[in-house]
């Protein structure tokens, strides 16, 4: 093996991982040496002779585990968006020796008693508001953990933490290999209705996959959508939607349905143990929402309206069908296909008409200047920056004064080995505890590319662009993070409050001025003509009742999975019919993620009875850009600064007192309800 490079200490360019040099077989004995490394530390914060300070205690802890937390940045990762044999191999091996090490460290005892020794006379210790709240932070963590508990029921939290691990990973790569081994071959005939764009991504996936001359619709989202969407072929539809559903429960070896049984029973125990009724009660303790009768509520004031909506979009739908010559009844796989119609006909608005805007390359500046006139940044590429893979593109972030930010790592399209979705992530937090440290950023989306072969630009549809700008809201708020502590950096805020930096700039790409500076025509260079563009925003509330049924279910079904009590027999399906026949969920749309392939809930614990969250984000998002189109100005600069401080602040304030700082006030619903075009529903 080649000298391990975590174990040196790195002199590249703004301390970026020697990608180059990193390789799976550096994993293992880094992660060995870095769980036992911090154990030494730990062991000496425990068993110090000094009474308990918050230097020799929290300030300790936050110093603790460095070589651990940079080896599980880099390959946590590169699993997810470069993974291959050799990483799924060291994934499946080291969660549950992970989960242990953590347990092990949350679960000492002598440890708990000096921090708990702590927070009992926090008052008393003369702190600044940022170290109040991390001690206070750090005693319900170890809290939550199991730290009250009997020496049997910590030894039993510590093997169900292990066993979760285990299981999170399991499902993931199942679903990665259902996605990664499915392919819909196509000829030229199969490809009656798709625009060129889409013609033009199955070629490159094709390509991609050593099939010369044909194409290929694989398992992305970025691939099923605009199929469904404008693919004539209703058998062909139909098939590509049935293996998009059945993914993780094909009853083939990755199949996930035995995993959720067993995940949903852990899960309630570890929730018994510490007291609560069951899983939401525990996990949404510690959230803004603090319930699951308040998550609930909320979902539910949408529910009604978003319904009723559904119902009158499925009738125009069935009228475009009937126009068609489809006499069948509408079912999932044909309604964005008819969907598309009814939108070309009330709007004069046709995606492949819109699409040729919206280069990838232009909405990525758009975002970049839309964050400079907000908040003063600047970005400047760095193509002598080695990175994981020549997907890959990396800029170097500046202050209005030409200070260094941070970097910013952009990885935008789908391949094998890449996990489906987007997201953000980092591989290193911003912190200035003794050093100014800056962040690196990373957003990973999974847009189509375009066929290389063309030399054409990779082109998006209007709600690829809203993802682009909300993965890079994430990435804002790692980028703006100026804290002091490194657990309190950037998105490390409530769950239920981490959606709303990412969603509330969604809104500037849909702000006119941007639309005209940047969406320009791929081969012309022509901006999109306003009647054009004002027709796409008259657009924008086109089939919200279907967005948020298909969303709200979701949600839904995530709280009353965690409540279950029937953990044993559990059986996925019939759960999820009984679920969709209960609430009436109309059956031309159904669930946005059935259970086994439901990454957010079991691929992690993250979002487990916490789907939800982007709906109670989207209150505040909804509320809060409102703020400047009161102000007649989505650049307002006083706003735009008060916006920032949320960016900034991280997890080092409560997040409604920062909302009521920026907003003068606590949110209301009425512009989520005008946002999705949702009228409220009276009962009865």
């Amino acid at each position: 093996m080649t000298e391990n490079p975590f174990f040196e200490h790195w002199t590249t360019p703004f301390g970026m991982p020697p990608f180059d040099r990193i390789r799976p077989e550096h994993f293992p004995p880094a992660f060995d040496r870095g769980m036992q490394e911090e154990i030494t530390e730990i062991a000496a914060i425990a068993g110090s002779a000094a009474p308990p300070s918050f230097a020799n205690t929290i300030a300790a802890l936050e110093r603790s585990g460095r070589l651990l937390e940079r080896v599980s940045r880099v390959f946590f990762n590169l699993d997810a968006s470069s993974t291959n044999d050799a990483f799924e191999a060291i994934a499946r091996d080291y969660a549950p020796r992970l989960a242990q090490h953590r347990m092990r460290v949350v679960l000492d005892p002598d440890l708990f008693a000096r921090i708990a020794d702590l927070h009992a006379r926090r008052a008393s210790l003369g702190l600044d508001p940022d170290q109040l709240r991390l001690i206070e932070r750090y005693y319900l963590r170890f809290v939550r953990n199991g730290a009250l508990l009997g020496p049997e029921q910590k030894e039993r939290m510590a093997a169900i933490s292990e066993r979760l691990a285990i299981l999170h990973t399991l499902f993931g790569q199942n679903v990665l290999h259902d996605e990664r081994d499915w392919q819909l071959v196509l000829d030229a005939a199969d490809l009656d209705g798709l625009p060129e764009f889409a013609r033009s991504a199955a070629a490159q996936a094709a390509a991609e996959r050593g099939i010369s001359g044909r194409y290929a619709v694989t398992l992305a989202r970025s691939a099923v959508e605009p199929f469904l969407t404008f693919s004539s072929r209703r058998d062909l539809r139909r098939a590509i939607w049935e293996a998009w559903r059945a993914r993780g429960a094909s009853g083939s070896p990755s199949d996930n349905v035995l995993v959720i049984r067993e995940i949903i029973a852990l899960r309630a125990e570890q929730a018994r143990l510490l007291g609560y009724e069951s899983f939401v009660d525990y996990r949404l303790d510690d959230t803004m929402a603090k319930t699951g009768a308040a998550a609930e509520q909320l979902l539910l004031q949408v529910w009604r309206p978003a319904k009723a909506k559904a119902r009158s979009e499925l009738a125009a739908i069935e009228a475009a069908a009937r126009a068609e010559g489809l006499n069948e009844p509408i079912e999932p796989w044909d309604w964005r296909y008819y969907a598309e119609k009814v939108r070309q006909a009330e709007y004069d608005l046709n995606e492949a008409e819109v699409k040729p805007y919206f280069v990838l390359d232009n909405m990525v500046q758009a975002a970049f200047d839309a964050a400079g006139r907000l908040f003063g940044l600047r970005f400047t590429e760095r193509r002598d920056l080695r990175v994981y893979h020549a997907d890959v593109r990396v800029w170097e972030v500046s202050d209005q004064s030409g200070d260094h930010v941070g970097l910013f790592l952009h990885d935008n399209f789908a391949r094998p080995g890449k996990q489906s979705g987007a997201w953000s992530s980092r591989y290193r937090d911003q912190e200035s505890m003794d050093e100014a440290v800056t962040p690196i950023v990373v957003n990973n989306n999974n847009f189509a590319r375009a066929d290389v072969s063309d030399a054409e630009p990779t082109l998006l549809s209007f709600d690829d662009a809203k993802t682009l700008f909300h993965e890079f809201g994430h990435g804002l708020h790692s980028l703006l993070s100026r804290v002091r502590y490194p657990s309190q950096s950037g998105t490390a805020v409530r769950r239920d409050f981490v959606e709303f930096p990412s969603q509330i700039f969604e809104h500037w790409v849909s702000v006119p001025n941007t639309l005209r500076s940047y969406a320009r025509h791929y081969r012309t260079g022509e901006p999109l003509p306003e009647e054009l563009l004002q027709r796409l925003l008259a657009a924008r509330n086109f089939n919200q009742g279907f967005a948020t049924v298909e969303y709200t279910a979701s949600a839904l079904i995530d709280l009353d999975l965690h409540r279950t009590t029937a953990t044993e027999t559990l059986d996925p399906a019939r759960f999820e019919q009984d679920f969709l026949e209960r609430m009436e969920v109309p059956k031309e749309i159904g669930l946005r993620h059935r259970l086994p392939h439901f990454q957010h809930l079991f691929a992690g614990g993250g979002y487990a009875a916490g789907y939800y969250s982007y709906l109670w984000a989207e209150v505040l998002d909804a509320d809060g850009f409102a703020a400047f189109t009161e102000a007649g100005d989505a650049f307002d600069p006083e706003l735009a600064a008060r916006l920032k401080a949320i960016y900034s602040a991280g997890d080092t304030r409560d997040p409604m007192e920062l909302y009521r700082a920026f907003r003068g006030r606590e949110p209301a619903i009425a512009a989520l309800l005008q946002q999705r075009g949702l009228a409220p529903v009276q009962p009865g």
